[in-house]
């Protein structure tokens, strides 16, 4: 098993040296957006390109983040491309949602997420990942592919945590549909970068039919079952976010959502709540796969704390925490922020007109030369101590950052700590010989080919 020498960084692509032409850059992004980066986008603060759909500004500029994000955000809306692919089922949920419609979800929401209701989740959550570890211990000796093993996992979180009566289908029907659901819509559609008219038909929407179908089945059957439960014995109803979802009401008007805004939520919980987190957890394993050092540190640290009180686990276990933050920075979940400035506006200086596209990609950000030392190496380092003190809050946008910040994020770093620390706990992991876990974005960040991995048990 191969450690990181000093210089050595995981698998990703080697920028170009230069910007490929139309045809170049339609295929790679079809196939992997990854691969489309320039040296130049990792070097300088702004980059600006024209493409057939308009100008676009790449930036990486902490301040001009901030002014895009924050500051200046009403000027920034979503674009018409992220809209496009956040709305395959999505539409009128907290991710879509714009003005009123969006503040007034997300204050409702809120509260459905805060740290305290979180911290609550610690139990189920340290249990489903003893459910995974003694699954895990029966196949010693053989290899599994853990980032199928992860998804399996974050379902059955969701399970014990935000649906308690069930997914309104088996969790393996909901993760086969929700792989084809990413790849689908996380494909980019060469109708839309050619510009052609929304009102084309795109062959991506009749794919996307079936598992839009299953799952608005199994929002019925959550929606369902939970108001019969409710109706027979309002105090048998469980105090899970499900529950919460069905009566939260704008603390300011005590506006209850609607049922559309229901539906959609549910699916973008399910969707984001178990995707992100899988990835988060999958990258977090082949990282430590390689590097023996990191391995001892987090195993040490979880033999320490898991023989403490299960109540805020996951805040104990510091170091196995550096890995995950550390993971999402060389692996981000999110792939790219994107807005279309409304009006006029200067960034990173450079003029920006009204309709430019700007991107914020997490990927490029995070290993930017200006911003980080040794950037493509794997140092959780970084994320300890006072070190962390350093770190420029818009240099690492994991979540994102500003009013639209991932509202589950508190959520899935403590799932992630908990199930990396119980596995690592119990076992050493190694790569199936010749795989290469090759980062693939389609939406989120995905090892191609999944993690396929030796399973272990650790030496006493």
């Amino acid at each position: 098993m191969l450690d990181f020498p000093a210089e050595l960084s995981p698998p990703a692509p080697v920028p170009r040296a230069q910007a490929l032409g139309p045809i170049g850059l339609l295929r790679v992004l079809v196939s992997n957006p990854l691969e489309a980066w320039t040296a130049a986008h990792f070097e300088e603060p702004i980059v600006m390109s024209g493409l057939s759909i308009g100008r676009v500004a790449v930036i990486s500029d902490p301040a001009a983040i901030r002014r895009v994000l924050m500051e200046n955000c009403d000027n920034y809306q979503k674009d018409w491309l992220q809209r496009r692919i956040l709305s395959a089922g999505l539409t009128e949920g907290l991710l879509t949602a714009e003005g009123h419609q969006w503040r007034m979800q997300r204050r409702a929401l809120a509260p459905l997420f805060a740290r305290r209701t979180v911290m609550n989740f610690s139990e189920a959550m340290v249990g489903v990942a003893n459910g995974m570890v003694e699954r895990l211990a029966r196949r010693e000796g053989e290899t599994m592919d853990l980032a199928v093993e992860a998804t399996r996992l974050t379902l059955e979180v969701l399970e014990r945590t935000i649906f308690s009566d069930g997914l309104g289908r088996t969790t393996e029907d909901i993760r086969l549909a929700m792989r084809k659901y990413f790849e689908i819509i996380g494909r980019i559609d060469p109708f839309d970068m050619l510009g052609i008219p929304e009102g084309v038909p795109r062959p991506w929407r009749w794919k996307l039919g079936p598992m839009l179908r299953l799952f608005e089945s199994a929002i019925d059957t959550i929606i369902s079952t939970r108001r019969e439960r409710i109706a027979k014995n309002p105090d048998d109803a469980p105090n899970d976010i499900l529950s919460l979802l069905l009566k939260a009401t704008d603390p300011e008007t005590g506006q209850l959502l609607s049922e559309t805004e229901i539906r959609a939520n549910i699916l973008t919980f399910i969707a984001a709540g178990h995707e992100t987190t899988a990835n988060c957890i999958t990258w977090s394993l082949f990282l430590l796969s390689q590097s023996p050092q990191w391995r001892k540190r987090v195993q040490a640290e979880a033999d320490r704390e898991f023989d403490g009180p299960t109540d805020g686990l996951a805040d104990r276990l510091v170091e196995t925490r550096a890995v995950i933050d550390e993971s999402n920075r060389l692996y981000p979940p999110i792939g790219a922020i994107s807005r279309s400035a409304v009006g006029p506006d200067k960034l990173a200086g450079e003029q920006i007109n009204p309709g430019t596209m700007v991107v914020i990609a997490p990927y490029v950000l995070h290993r930017h030369r200006a911003l980080w030392t040794k950037p493509a190496t794997f140092d959780p380092n970084r994320f300890l101590g006072r070190a962390r003190e350093t770190i420029d809050r818009f240099s690492y946008l994991p979540f994102g950052v500003g009013p639209r910040i991932c509202i589950g994020a508190t959520f899935a770093l403590q799932e992630a700590s908990i199930v990396v620390a119980a596995l690592m706990r119990r076992f050493t992991l190694e790569m199936a010989p010749g795989h290469t876990a090759w980062p693939t974005l389609k939406v989120t960040l995905r090892p191609r080919g999944g993690l396929p991995m030796l399973i272990r048990r650790r030496a006493a």
